[in-house]
C-alpha cells in the first residue's frame, strides 16, 4: 500500500497539469492522487478526467482558495504521508522516495521539503526551503542561486507547500491551514505552528522537483498577489507571536514593513501593498482571526527561543 498521497490543487493548470501528473507515474513510487479543482473553467480539469481516470477529483463550484483546496485533499487521504504539489511542477523520478525517506528518518518532523528548480531554467533553484526574519520577511531560500548550492539536508523554518511532504497525523496536532489565508504565506504559518509545537521542519536536498512559478497569477509581482501577501503577512504574525516577542521585534518589523513599503511604492503597487496591510490588521482583531490565535504556553518556551535565534539569524541569511 501507498505510504504517500499527492495531494494537487488545481486552479487554471491546463498548460501544466498533464506534465505534472505525467512526471508523477513516471516515478519510482506511484502514489495515490488526488486533485482539488477550484473551479477551473479551463478545460483542465476534464483533461484529468479523460486522461488521468484513476485520480480522484474533488470538485469546488467556485475558487475557493489554495488553503481550503489542499484542507479537503489532506482530509480526504489515508496514507502516513501527504505530498502538497502545485500543478506547474514537473517531480524528479525520486522525488517522493526521497521525501519519504527524510520523514522516516526524523521522526520528529513534521515536513520535508523538496529542492525546487526553475522549470523554465533549470540551472538555477527556486528554493532551498523557507526561511523567516525579524523583518516580517518570509523568503525561499537560495532562490536564483545555482541549482548546486544548498546539496546538504538540513532543519529549515518551513517548507514551501508547492512540494513538500508532511506527516498527516500531526494535523490533528497543531491545526490544518489556515484557510483565512486564502493563498500566501499559508504555509510558513503552518511551519511556524510546527516550531512551537516542538516539530521540525527539514530540507531533502536529493527530492528534486522543477517548479513553473506564478501559474494562476501570471507574474511575480501583480496587484492580487501583493495585497494578499500583505495582509497575511500581519495575520502571521499576529497569530503565531506572544506579546513579549512581537514587542521584542517591534523595531525590526517596523524597519522591515518600512522597506517593503517603500519597495512596492516604486513599482507602483504602494497602494495595493497599504491595503494589504490594513486588511491584515483587521483580519487578526476580528473574530475570526482571534480564534485562531496560537495559545502561549510555558511548555513551548525553548521551542520560542529556537525560533527567536532564527528570526534574528536569518536577516543575515536574507541580506547576505
Amino acid at each position: 500500500m501507498a505510504s504517500t498521497t499527492v495531494v494537487i490543487p488545481n486552479y487554471k493548470g491546463i498548460n501544466y497539469i498533464d506534465n505534472c501528473l505525467a512526471s508523477i507515474y513516471k516515478g519510482t513510487v506511484i502514489p495515490q492522487i488526488i486533485m482539488v479543482d477550484n473551479h477551473s473553467e479551463d478545460g483542465s480539469l476534464p483533461l484529468v478526467k479523460e486522461k488521468y481516470p484513476e485520480v480522484k477529483i474533488i470538485e469546488f463550484t467556485e475558487n475557493k482558495g489554495f488553503c481550503k483546496a489542499v484542507n479537503a485533499g489532506i482530509k480526504a487521504a489515508e496514507t502516513q504521508y501527504v505530498l502538497l504539489l502545485n500543478n506547474d511542477t514537473e517531480v524528479d523520478a525520486h522525488m517522493i522516495s526521497s521525501l519519504e525517506k527524510a520523514l522516516d528518518k526524523d521522526r520528529t518532523a513534521f515536513a520535508a521539503a523538496a529542492k525546487m528548480i526553475d522549470l523554465h531554467n533549470p540551472d538555477r533553484l527556486d528554493g532551498a526551503g523557507d526561511f523567516y526574519c525579524a523583518l516580517g520577511w518570509a523568503f525561499a531560500r537560495g532562490k536564483d542561486k545555482p541549482t548546486e548550492a544548498y546539496d546538504k539536508p538540513g532543519r529549515i523554518f518551513s517548507a514551501c507547500a508547492g512540494a513538500a511532504l508532511y506527516r498527516r497525523a500531526i494535523f490533528d496536532n497543531i491545526g490544518y491551514f489556515d484557510e483565512n489565508h486564502f493563498a500566501y504565506l499559508e504555509d510558513m504559518d503552518i511551519g511556524y505552528r510546527a516550531n512551537i509545537h516542538g516539530y521540525h521542519n527539514i530540507y531533502a536536498p536529493d527530492a528534486k522537483v522543477y517548479h513553473a512559478g506564478s501559474a494562476a497569477t501570471g507574474s511575480r509581482h501583480n496587484t492580487f498577489k501583493v495585497t494578499l501577501s500583505a495582509r497575511n503577512s500581519v495575520y502571521l504574525i499576529y497569530k503565531n507571536m506572544p506579546a513579549l516577542q512581537f514587542i521584542l521585534n517591534l523595531p525590526l518589523l517596523l524597519i522591515g514593513y518600512g522597506i517593503k513599503c517603500l519597495f512596492f511604492t516604486l513599482k507602483g503597487m504602494g497602494g495595493a501593498y497599504l491595503s494589504g496591510f490594513f486588511q491584515g490588521i483587521r483580519l487578526s482583531f476580528s473574530e475570526e482571526g482571534k480564534k485562531n490565535k496560537v495559545s502561549f504556553t510555558v511548555r513551548n518556551l525553548p521551542n520560542y527561543r529556537w525560533i527567536q535565534i532564527q528570526l534574528w539569524m536569518n536577516i543575515f541569511r536574507k541580506l547576505f
